[in-house]
């Protein structure tokens, strides 16, 4: 990039181009200015954020796969930052859009979306990104639902301990394990039993070996209906 303080000024515009080998050089140079200019994507993040997440709806496979990795260079330049309330909303579009991709029949377009989702995870902090992807978790659509519900299980086993699982709600996330595990698809309820492993783990960590049977069927018993309580008990056991 020869002079990326002058290209950033026209980044935007010809993001929007009607010119698709365009739009994709424009998706190209994000890719670069949040790898080696971060800084100067920063101040217009919003924008490039959701013309990002327009873009990924183009029915070209090769625009759309760029998107994605645009995606992906964005979280790992910018993780938590898209938490920003300026950013909150470009953001949630974003996150919906690689859902969507992650869920659809184009192998290697899907393939690029679940790396992104996983970027995204990798790099932002557990509670703020639960809290947007609990949303997604009840979603009408099952493959959603199951690609929202594996990020979710991975932002969950990356929490630090009972602490901050509280913060978010423990019934809360042993809740969505229960609704998950009744799930259509396989991939849901392999994301349900480790939201709940995840949850038992923490909740008996320091508790004696004897009484750890007894904790664990206290809280689910305590949080969940006699039917969901017993299918948790099932799978999770001391």
């Amino acid at each position: 990039m020869s002079d990326p303080e002058a290209q950033i000024q026209s980044l935007i515009e010809d993001l929007d181009s009607k010119n698709w080998i365009k739009v994709c050089e424009s998706l190209n140079d994000v890719r670069r200015f949040a790898l080696y200019h971060s800084s100067l994507l920063l101040p217009i993040l919003d924008k490039i954020v959701l013309v990002v997440a327009k873009t990924m709806k183009n029915p070209r496979s090769a625009l759309c796969k760029t998107s994605i990795m645009a995606a992906s260079d964005i979280f790992n330049a910018f993780g938590d930052k898209l938490f920003d309330p300026s950013i909150s909303d470009a953001f949630d579009s974003l996150m919906l859009q690689l859902l969507l991709k992650a869920s659809q029949d184009k192998r290697f377009v899907c393939e690029e979306a679940v790396k992104a989702l996983g970027s995204m995870v990798g790099t932002m902090t557990p509670l703020p990104l639960l809290q947007k992807l609990r949303v997604y978790v009840s979603h009408t659509n099952l493959r959603v639902r199951a690609k929202a519900a594996v990020s979710l299980s991975k932002c969950v086993s990356k929490m630090q301990g009972i602490e901050e699982m509280e913060e978010f709600g423990m019934e809360k996330l042993i809740e969505v394990a229960a609704d998950l595990l009744n799930d259509r698809l396989p991939e849901a309820r392999d994301a349900a039993r480790s939201i709940a492993t995840s949850v038992y783990e923490a909740l008996i960590k320091d508790v004696e070996v004897e009484q750890k049977m007894e904790v664990w069927q206290s809280f689910c018993h305590s949080k969940l209906t006699p039917i969901h309580a017993l299918s948790i008990l099932k799978i999770v056991k001391p």
